[in-house]
């Protein structure tokens, strides 16, 4: 469906060599398609003579690269590398709207089909007749409707149509796509009147001058391809003239910041689409001289705006914010009561802890009916390591089902169909939803296949409404100090003079890191050459020694691999660590209060045997099903450890224990 990095990285290194100035390659750039088509060649024919040569995957869809461009020119002004970094792609864009406007709130009625009278018995005809009669006067009437509907466009656009992030104008490039190809046999001047009707019900916003300056004369360009304005004179009956076309475009595309801002528009939208920064407050400004201070003052300005009511504008500002959340609530706030919101997000803000305020806003003061779920392994050419996800939310509605579908894959949608019919999803009902989550309203992870899903949503009925393993008052810890999740108390990087190789006769203690912590079939165990003599030499020996402070080593303790693989067949594993090792920062484990202790001890004879009882359990198959489900990322976090479901230690056989299906 998309053009893969592999074949264009290439290119683009070659461009860096030629030209290192990403300013000028856009505009450049720019020139050069808007040069191409005032000629009627291909791009790579106005290109500048030093130029690398354009691969054949790159002709046919200069938007794709004017999107990477400022993809990479954003990248670098932040601090961060350009590589790695694409743009969201046009067939991408094209299945989104494809599924709003003609699957979704939106969507432009067609009118019935009438019934073919050859096709019927004679005895049916007359009955027939009449029906056929009727259906066309209920089209004729929604035809009179649409046209004087002035909340859409002819083409079926609703308006005003917004993008707070506009980038380089892909979104609205694909929707006068759309506008042109539906007015493909529509008379020329009401083909012109509406393409303006659309342009005037643009609202489209950046906070990079660059960009606005890009989004506009790519419009430009691409409403001169679709032959809908006039380029070198102005107009006709057929065809808006360029001055007034630009004119248009200049007053409806603005550089400016909606999150600290106010709304350029008195009209709010009717549909929002947009692909908001993924970036972290934190991690803006990075390239800057005076970065630190410009991210303290941004973060101090968006905790402290206020709405017109005196309520701050951002609820869900948070922790270690990331700018797409506040994209995603101020979006919310532009856009009319009953509009559309279609947001393209990271896949983490369906579970992430950070998250859950802006969750519960969602779901309390609007209608969230659907999500796309693309897991990391989406095979989409952009959003890196991370998931991606689609929100489609309507206005100040009212939820009560959401439609979750994934995990999804590349395949799943198109351009023509938006999402495939057969794409697994799940019904998220309100009242089910909010047990499960204890109204976080997290959206789960579900495997793809039947029979999987079914064990999951089956482990997510049964420990839902039971005790979270932190909890007090719990059979484990009936009452005293709640269980606390700790990080390893060594960070290799601060800590790496005192790690080694291991070494028998050095006198150094066992270093435990979460590559020690290994499934062996069916059983967790921890394979370490100090505790386990079948561990043959290789990863397992490096960086296992501990040659530091005595004072590290701990007493014995249950811990968990803090970073997965994502391709590992389980999710959580863990393992008991005997008395006098020290634990790497890339596992976690439980601090357990002396009333934990004792009741282990009371119960099981000593604590090395509770430790080992209460690792079984948290190694049970459900619960391994639950943290897949609940996962926000490759990290097994402290907070998913201290939500575990946790069920009485005397009732574990009920359980199905990994590698222990003995009563305990």
């Amino acid at each position: 469906m998309c053009i893969m990095a592999s074949e264009t990285s290439g290119w683009y290194a070659r461009l860096d060599h030629e030209c290192s100035d990403r300013i000028q390659q856009i505009e450049t750039w720019l020139d050069a398609w808007l040069l191409a088509t005032k000629q009627g060649q291909p791009i790579a024919a106005t290109l500048p003579r030093g130029w690398p040569t354009l691969p054949a995957g790159l002709l046919s869809d200069p938007g794709s690269v004017l999107d990477h461009l400022l993809a990479r020119h954003e990248a670098e002004s932040d601090g961060r590398s350009p590589r790695g970094v694409y743009a969201t792609p046009a067939k991408f864009v094209d299945a989104i709207l494809c599924d709003e406007l003609h699957h979704g709130r939106n969507r432009k009625k067609e009118p019935p089909a009438t019934l073919s009278l050859t096709a019927l018995p004679p005895s049916f005809r007359v009955f027939a007749e009449q029906f056929n009669e009727n259906i066309r006067g209920q089209s004729s009437e929604g035809n009179d409707s649409n046209e004087s509907d002035e909340s859409c466009t002819l083409s079926g656009i609703p308006l005003p149509f917004a993008d707070p992030s506009v980038g380089a104008g892909l979104f609205a490039d694909r929707i006068l796509r759309m506008h042109a190809d539906r007015c493909g046999d529509m008379d020329v001047q009401k083909r012109k009147e509406d393409t303006l009707k659309l342009l005037e019900g643009f609202q489209l916003v950046d906070t990079s001058d660059i960009a606005v300056e890009s989004a506009r004369k790519r419009l430009l360009i691409v409403l001169v391809r679709l032959k809908l304005v006039d380029l070198e004179g102005e107009g006709n009956e057929s065809l808006i003239g360029r001055s007034e076309a630009n004119l248009i475009i200049e007053s409806n595309v603005r550089c400016g910041d909606p999150l600290r801002g106010e709304w350029p528009w008195n009209e709010k939208p009717r549909l929002l689409v947009s692909r908001p920064p993924w970036l972290r407050i934190k991690d803006r400004f990075r390239g800057h001289p005076e970065g630190s201070r410009l991210r303290k003052q941004l973060s101090k300005e968006l905790r402290q705006i206020k709405s017109p009511d005196g309520s701050a504008r951002f609820s869900a500002i948070k922790g270690n914010v990331n700018l797409y959340r506040l994209y995603i609530e101020r979006s919310l706030q532009l856009s009319q009561e009953g509009g559309r919101v279609r947001m393209v997000v990271p896949e983490s803000v369906l579970r992430e802890k950070s998250s859950a305020p802006l969750r519960k806003l969602i779901v309390s003061q609007n209608e969230w009916d659907s999500v796309w779920s693309f897991p990391e392994d989406h095979q989409l050419p952009f959003g890196g390591t991370q998931g991606v996800s689609v929100l489609g939310i309507t206005v100040a509605g009212t939820t009560e089902v959401l439609m979750s579908f994934g995990p999804l894959r590349s395949r799943d949608i198109s351009a023509r169909k938006g999402l495939d019919n057969k794409s697994p999803f799940l019904e998220l009902e309100r009242g089910p939803w909010s047990i499960w989550t204890d109204t976080s309203w997290a959206v789960p992870k579900m495997p793809r296949s039947t029979h999987e899903r079914s064990k999951t949503l089956k482990a997510i009925g049964t420990l839902a409404d039971k005790p979270r393993l932190v909890e007090e008052g719990t059979w484990l810890n009936p009452s005293g100090k709640a269980i606390r999740v700790r990080v390893g108390e060594v960070d290799r990087g601060n800590w790496s003079d005192c790690i080694s190789y291991w070494d028998v006769d050095s006198g150094g203690s066992p270093f435990i890191r979460g590559t020690h912590i290994e499934l062996d079939g069916d059983v967790v165990r921890l394979r370490h050459p100090a505790l386990d003599p079948s561990v043959p030499e290789g990863v397992q020996w490096k960086q296992a020694m501990w040659n530091g402070p005595s004072n590290m080593r701990g007493s014995p303790r249950i811990a968990c691999q803090a970073i997965i693989n994502p391709q590992l067949k389980r999710r959580l594993l863990w393992a008991v660590i005997p008395s006098g090792c020290v634990l790497g920062n890339s596992v976690s484990f439980l601090d357990l209060p002396s009333q934990v202790v004792e009741r282990l001890v009371a119960e099981f004879g000593n604590l090395e045997e509770g430790l080992a009882v209460l690792a079984s359990h948290l190694n049970s198959e459900e619960l391994d099903l639950w943290s897949k489900a609940w996962a926000a990322n490759n990290n097994v976090n402290n907070y998913e450890i201290e939500t575990l479901p946790f069920l009485p230690l005397e009732s574990a056989a009920t359980i199905s224990l990994l590698g222990n299906n003995d009563e305990i």
